[in-house]
């Protein structure tokens, strides 16, 4: 009886490495451990998606630092799954792109010992957050900014709203429209109209085109509230 319920108190936890001996290696440490269930699977979009669906995963710990964007589909589908990220260094784009990206800790082998993975997990899966004071203060400082790129012509004239802008900046950063929609609550044909806008202004015809000459002509702008109403 007792075990029983030790087994559904238990902390459900997916290991996603692209890495298969590290995965495997953290996830053996890891069933050491009682109050933990693991599983593992490779760091991709469909064997994460997967992994949750056949096992319903409190804490996921993802080696996900070089790419971020199967922590955002796991946090779009999931977004009740706790997820942390685990680096080799945390620099301020790190630490931000995690968090934006849906993370709640960042975990640092290097820097910390398995005994504080374990006590990460467990902090996270009540809802708190793992982070170190520095960390803490790059997220500060990005809150002075949103991720809205400044567009402007040959002259340096501003070609966008505040709000296309917006738009632009998430696209550059690998957003689908629909993720767009999801960022900015807005609908997902709204997200089409502003980028039917955008290329006309811009005078592009390809979200790679827009992307590129955002890349070359942006610059980030610091926070401001944009309202979510339609351009005229």
């Amino acid at each position: 009886m007792g075990s029983s319920a030790a087994i559904s108190k238990a902390i459900s936890v997916l290991v996603a490495d692209s890495n298969h001996m590290q995965s495997q290696l953290l996830a053996s440490a890891l069933r050491r451990r009682p109050e933990f269930r693991v599983s593992s699977c490779e760091l991709t979009h469909n064997a994460v998606l997967t992994a949750v669906a056949a096992h319903p995963t409190n804490v996921a710990l993802m080696n996900a630092e070089k790419d971020m964007s199967v922590m955002r589909s796991l946090h779009l589908a999931h977004p009740h799954v706790r997820k942390v990220l685990l680096v080799e260094s945390s620099n301020r784009n790190t630490v931000t792109n995690a968090f934006r990206a849906g993370a709640r800790g960042l975990f640092c082998f290097t820097e910390s010992p398995f005994r504080l993975l374990c006590k990460c997990i467990h902090c996270v899966h009540e809802g708190q957050l793992w982070i170190c004071n520095q960390q803490l203060e790059y997220l500060v400082e990005t809150v002075a900014q949103v991720p809205s790129l400044r567009v402007v012509n040959n002259n340096g004239f501003n070609l966008l709203t505040a709000r296309e802008e917006q738009v632009v900046a998430l696209v550059a950063d690998g957003l689908t429209n629909r993720d767009v929609a999801r960022e900015l609550g807005l609908t997902e044909n709204t997200v089409k109209k502003y980028l039917f806008h955008i290329f006309d202004k811009v005078g592009v015809s390809s979200r790679v085109e827009l992307v590129l000459y955002a890349v070359t002509r942006g610059a980030v702008q610091n926070a401001e509230w944009v309202p979510a109403a339609m351009p005229q």
